[in-house]
C-alpha cells in the first residue's frame, strides 16, 4: 500500500502501529486469506478493525488487488472497505482494461487522482463516498459566519464544510475542461497507448542479453520492472558480491542520464530486491522509437559497470 496509509494513522492519532499489513503474492496482489487470517487474529486480541485499504494500480508494480474477494470480507466482518485508485483508477476508462478493478463498485470509498494516468494538470484528486450526506455529517462544524443556511442556491455546493480544509482549487474543473475536450474514448485511447507501450518495453527486454524482469509475466499496468545486468556481473554466480555490485548499478545509470538529459527512469529497492529500475508510462505522446531509445541508452551508460 501507499505510505499515506501510515500517515493517515499518525494523522488521526491512532498511530503507525495501528496499520497492519497484510501478505501480498509474488506480483504485488494482496493474499485475501491473510487479510482474513489478520482480521480474526485483531479481533481476538480486542482490536476493533475498522478500514481495509486496497489498491487498484501499486505505486512500485502497479499491481490490482483481487477487490471482489476483499470486499466479500469486509462484508463479512462489516468492515469500510476503502479502494486506493489514485494511480490505477484511470483503467475505468478503457473498455480493454477496466476488469481489473472489478469489485470497486463495492467499495464505501475510492481515491482516483486524474493528474496521474491521465495527465490532467496537478493537483486533481477525488475521494468518491458511497453514502450520500457522510462527508458533511463527519466534518461539518455550522459555521454561521461561512456556511449559512438561507442562500438562495443549492447548499451542497459548499464544499467548505465537507472536508477538512475551507478553501480549496476547484481540482475537478480541470478534470472536466479535458473531458470536455478529449472525451471519454480520448482518454480511453490514451490510456490503451501507454499500456500497449508498456507492453511493447517488456516484450522487447524479456529475452534481451543483459536484462532481467523483477517477476514473471506481462505488466498489469504501465510499470516495468526489471534489472539491466552489465557484461561484467553476467557471468557472476549469483550470490551476496552480485547483489551488492548490482544495488549500485541502476543509481549509477540514472545518474548518468540526468546528467546527459535523455532520459528519467525511477529506482528503487523492494524487500530482498536490489535496485531494479521502474518504467512507468503515462505520456501518450511516447512512440516505440522512445522506447528503443531508452533501452540502447541504458546499455550505453552501463557497459562499463
Amino acid at each position: 500500500s501507499h505510505f499515506s496509509v501510515k500517515k493517515g494513522a499518525a494523522a488521526l492519532g491512532i498511530g503507525t502501529d495501528s496499520v497492519i499489513l497484510i501478505r501480498c503474492d509474488e506480483r504485488g496482489k494482496m493474499i485475501p486469506s491473510d487479510l482474513e487470517r489478520r482480521i480474526l487474529e485483531a479481533k481476538q486480541k480486542g482490536f476493533v478493525p475498522f478500514l481495509v485499504s486496497a489498491t487498484a494500480g501499486t505505486t512500485v508494480y502497479g499491481a490490482f488487488d483481487p477487490l471482489i474477494a476483499i470486499a466479500d470480507i469486509c462484508k463479512k466482518y462489516k468492515i469500510w472497505m476503502h479502494v486506493d485508485g489514485a494511480w490505477g483508477g484511470g483503467l475505468l476508462m478503457s473498455r480493454k482494461h477496466k476488469w481489473k478493478l472489478n469489485g470497486v463498485e463495492r467499495a464505501n470509498s475510492v481515491t482516483w487522482n486524474p493528474h496521474k494516468m491521465m495527465g490532467v494538470p496537478l493537483q486533481c484528486s477525488a475521494l468518491l463516498v458511497r453514502e450520500e450526506g457522510l462527508m458533511q455529517s463527519c466534518n461539518q462544524m455550522h459555521a454561521s459566519y461561512l456556511f449559512q443556511q438561507d442562500k438562495h442556491y443549492d447548499l451542497s455546493y459548499d464544499t467548505g464544510d465537507k472536508a477538512l480544509q475551507c478553501g480549496r482549487h476547484v481540482d475537478v474543473f480541470k478534470l472536466w475542461l479535458m473531458w470536455r475536450a478529449k472525451g471519454t474514448t480520448g482518454f480511453e485511447a490514451q490510456i490503451d497507448k501507454c499500456l500497449e507501450l508498456a507492453e511493447y518495453l517488456y516484450n522487447k527486454i524479456k529475452n534481451r542479453e543483459g536484462y532481467e524482469m523483477v517477476f514473471d509475466g506481462k505488466p498489469q499496468h504501465t510499470n516495468v520492472c526489471f534489472w539491466y545486468i552489465p557484461p561484467s556481473l553476467r557471468s557472476m554466480e549469483d550470490n551476496e558480491e552480485r547483489m551488492s555490485r548490482l544495488m549500485k548499478v541502476a543509481p549509477v545509470i540514472k545518474a548518468r542520464m540526468m546528467e546527459y538529459g535523455t532520459t528519467m527512469v525511477s529506482y528503487q529497492p523492494l524487500g530482498d530486491k536490489v535496485n531494479f529500475f521502474r518504467m512507468v508510462i503515462s505520456n501518450p505522446a511516447a512512440t516505440h522509437q522512445d522506447i528503443d531509445f531508452l533501452i540502447d541508452e541504458i546499455e550505453r551508460l552501463g557497459q562499463d559497470l
